[in-house]
């Protein structure tokens, strides 16, 4: 039998462990961050025990125990799938400041009006970061006051256990998993092994009792969850909480989703009064779009299933040296080949200019279907004419200038017809019959039938 090593080195950030001590982990290759413990004595196996419950057909298992509860944010509601299934552990993982923790006490204010309403038990929040008052200053700040909402201040798993006993809460927040340690366990709070403690005991007491659990999680630095990957599975469903300290936008997408699909998306504003939905986020990225201004065009891109307009605007102006190429909200690569289909394809002299590209209200341009949209941005810009009003421009635009289908043609139209577009710019190899009425469609083969049709005539 091999020797176990007096002391075991683990890593903080992946849970990767050694025998000796290294400087940088091997496995993630985070710098300082292998922290000594002592080895774990070694466990008999498991003998076997009488089951809770008998296994019984899938059939038989009554549907309602699974019906999902609304959280009364219905962008929230969105990307979980319509609710909180009971029992079901949610992890929201975002960057310090991007608005989790006023997110969830926004929704534990709503969970816990909507508890009393109906005679269900309270919400239960627990802080491990902030004190119960600084928690109650935060809640008067977005109107999340109500004698529903219980708070506790809690970083032992142990003590936070005993309030979730005493409450028997319909709704519990974790505020956050990487705040609260097991006295048993050894290691730091948010060390891997502590993680993997808390995040279990908490995992039991919702499946045990029927719970939903929404825990808050850190990121580090790379935007990746901290902690060890097991906490991911331990999980039923996580989410990613994104924004950008120069925007006001928040988006909520899911990672992984038991319960319901990944490809939604949920869009918040951060206001002084809190982070509010937006069912209808189009006022964030299109400006008032003054048609007599060259330079902007609009297209329509996808988040998971929701179409979201974004407007980029372009400027090209002459060069005092060597040339500029500024990007913003837009990728790098997609710009330089649209300069070089401009320049090949329609002979517009681009190599002795200063080229910007930006997008509107903190936007991501990343997907091929704003090729169009960034090419005619830019040739307008160029020959300093406005494009016609009312144009959206969707497709992929190949070297050769060739204008290529992308997916989800029919939801982005349909919701450029609601925002109240008239002119659609589309590649020619479009199938008709899934076109909306409510927008006259362009069909064009290549950018510069685009180009041509989208130039006011006269």
């Amino acid at each position: 039998m091999a020797k176990q090593p007096a002391t075991v080195y683990e890593c903080s950030e992946c849970g990767w462990s050694t025998g000796k001590w290294m400087g940088r982990c091997a496995r993630c290759g985070s710098w300082g961050t292998l922290d000594q413990h002592s080895p774990a004595a070694p466990s008999a196996a498991p003998a076997a025990l009488a089951p809770t419950s008998p296994a019984q057909p899938i059939t038989s298992v009554p549907a309602t125990a699974a019906r999902k509860i609304p959280t009364g944010v219905s962008e929230l509601d969105r990307v979980l799938g319509g609710g909180l299934v009971p029992g079901a552990v949610i992890l929201l993982a975002g960057e310090p400041g991007v608005g989790k923790s006023t997110l969830l006490l926004d929704v534990a204010a709503k969970a816990a009006r909507a508890a009393a309403r109906l005679g269900r038990a309270p919400v239960l929040y627990i802080s491990g970061e902030e004190s119960a008052s600084q928690v109650r200053l935060r809640g008067e700040r977005i109107g999340a006051m109500d004698e529903h909402l219980l708070l506790a201040s809690e970083s032992d798993i142990g003590r936070a256990l005993g309030h979730i006993e005493n409450a028997r809460p319909s709704l519990l927040i974790v505020d956050s998993v990487q705040t609260l340690a097991d006295a048993e366990v050894a290691g730091t709070a948010g060390g891997p092994a502590q993680v993997r403690a808390v995040t279990a005991a908490l995992v039991s007491v919702a499946k045990t009792h029927g719970l939903p659990v929404v825990l808050v999680g850190h990121v580090t630095k790379d935007g990746s969850i901290a902690g060890p990957r097991v906490l991911e599975h331990l999980v039923d469903v996580v989410c990613q909480f994104e924004g950008d300290k120069h925007s006001r936008l928040r988006l909520v997408r899911a990672v992984k989703n038991r319960y319901g699909a990944t490809d939604e998306v949920g869009c918040f504003e951060l206001t002084e009064s809190g982070i509010v939905g937006l069912p209808d986020p189009s006022g964030l990225f299109l400006s008032a779009r003054d048609h007599t201004v060259p330079g902007t065009c609009v297209s329509m891109t996808l988040e998971g299933r929701r179409p979201m307009p974004v407007e980029v605007q372009g400027l090209v102006v002459p060069s005092s040296g060597r040339p500029q190429r500024t990007n913003s909200g837009v990728l790098s690569a997609r710009v330089a080949m649209m300069v070089a289909v401009l320049q090949s394809r329609l002979g517009l002299s681009l190599d002795q200019k200063d080229i910007f590209v930006s997008t509107v209200g903190g936007a991501q341009a990343s997907e091929p279907a704003a090729d169009a949209a960034i090419a005619l941005a830019l040739a307008s810009a160029y020959m300093d004419l406005p494009l016609a009003p009312g144009v959206i421009a969707i497709g992929e635009v190949a070297l050769t200038g060739e204008l290529r289908p992308v997916t989800g043609l029919p939801q982005r139209l349909n919701e450029a017809a609601r925002l109240g577009f008239t002119l659609a710019i589309v590649p020619e190899r479009t199938d008709s019959s899934k076109l909306p009425a409510g927008i006259r469609v362009q069909r064009c083969a290549d950018i510069r039938q685009a180009l041509e049709a989208v130039l006011p005539t006269g």
